[in-house]
């Protein structure tokens, strides 16, 4: 312990000093929380073990010395190395589950958590979906959290890192759905027949332009290059991943897939391709929906 850290002694102590420090330390918040507070709890509260949402009746819980110091250490931690918080904690949380995460992975943060837990509705009939492929899985969170919310649907989790198809393994496992969600390499969908088999595709590809690749704040470096970087306007993968989709996408299937802030790189990269911009209740932007016919007609077979 520091000597200005001798007077910290209870749960909320730490979260005000550390978010006293962060706002102070200049760091970017982006990886779960868009604020020093909320990024302080998020650290406390991760290296205590206590959920995300604890009641604030154990606020007041006054720590051990081995706690004390362990959260000194990881608060000076993410002031030094910059590194995310998920990836000091270990853990990430989307739709409300817990995955283990490491820089081979980018960290989970998507809004499209939002359309998972309503079952993509209204845009699919969720009774109908039998097949879900999941493009750029990382580490699983989308396939998995798509598992639960369709028991009965095959999961295909792809993507081409080693990394990536560990730690998806590994949280499909912790989560009980290794019988549901396929793990595999895959270059985009290559791996999947070229025939409609889907009935929803959900993508968060890279998207990141070479311009904003170089402005990232130093957080951002800590993650997977190649899970951000998408050439010179970001779209390159876009490029790619949109006519396969179209090959394999069923009669009323949908693609969901999130481009950030790419929407203006989009519009003029396919300028005559119509879909639609999702609005989420917890914020986020960047998501479109597309359905197969649309797809189909502007990528013939």
């Amino acid at each position: 312990m520091t000597e200005h850290s001798q007077g910290l002694l209870t749960v909320v102590d730490f979260i005000r000093y550390a978010a006293s420090r962060f706002q102070a330390a200049g760091l970017h918040f982006g990886h779960g929380t868009d604020n020093a507070l909320d990024e302080a709890a998020a650290l406390v509260l991760g290296s205590l073990h206590l959920p995300p949402d604890l009641h604030s009746v154990y606020f007041q819980s006054r720590l051990t010395d081995a706690e004390r110091a362990l959260l000194q250490e990881r608060i000076e931690a993410r002031i030094q190395s910059r590194r995310p918080v998920p990836y000091i904690l270990g853990e990430a949380w989307f739709c409300g589950l817990s995955f283990e995460v490491d820089e081979t992975v980018l960290i989970p943060r998507s809004p499209m958590a939002e359309l998972i837990e309503s079952g993509f509705t209204p845009w699919v009939e969720p009774a109908g979906v039998q097949r879900i492929a999941d493009v750029g899985t990382g580490s699983g969170c989308i396939a998995i959290a798509c598992a639960l919310a369709f028991p009965e649907a095959r999961v295909d989790a792809l993507d081409v890192a080693p990394g990536a198809l560990a730690w998806a393994a590994h949280n499909a496992r912790r989560h009980g759905v290794s019988g549901q969600v396929a793990v595999q390499r895959s270059d985009l969908l290559a791996s999947i027949p070229a025939e409609p088999l889907l009935d929803v595709i959900v993508s968060n590809p890279p998207y990141v332009d070479a311009r904003a690749m170089i402005d990232l704040p130093p957080e951002y470096q800590h993650e997977p290059r190649e899970a951000l970087a998408a050439g010179a306007d970001g779209m390159d993968i876009v490029r790619r991943l949109l006519p396969q989709a179209a090959a394999r996408l069923t009669a009323e299937g949908m693609l969901f897939c999130e481009i950030g802030h790419g929407v203006r790189a989009f519009t003029q990269a396919f300028p005559d391709l119509p879909v639609t911009w999702l609005e989420f209740e917890r914020g986020g932007e960047g998501v479109f929906a597309v359905d197969a016919a649309t797809l189909q007609s502007a990528f013939p077979q």
